[in-house]
């Protein structure tokens, strides 16, 4: 459940279309479509891909409630999510790189 470095995976300046999937079982969790550039130095989601893709829990680790995101199949941490995300959700899926492989349409 550790977070790498910002800015240090190669799917944050991934622009190709395609889908993100589950480094661990190879779930499709993202698509492209719904990446955007938050600036943080992770690649950014405003939705999952469908409803069933992803679970969340709270995560106090840092002393406060975060929302983590993880693998709704094989529970992998994936990240966390956030309320600064872009319309229409809102939301800033916040992944990880090293848990998801990204396939090209």
């Amino acid at each position: 459940e550790g977070t790498e470095r910002p800015f240090t995976s190669p799917l944050n300046n991934e622009k190709r279309t395609g889908t993100y999937h589950c480094a661990g079982c190879d779930l499709a969790l993202f698509s492209s479509e719904a990446k955007f550039d938050s600036g943080t130095g992770w690649p950014s989601f405003w939705q999952p891909i469908d409803k069933g893709a992803v679970g969340t829990t709270t995560d106090y680790k840092i002393g406060y409630p975060r929302t983590e995101v993880h693998c709704a199949d094989c529970g992998g941490h994936l990240g966390h999510i956030f309320n600064d995300g872009p319309k229409p959700t809102g939301k800033r899926h916040c992944i990880n790189g090293v848990a998801m492989n990204f396939v090209a349409a």
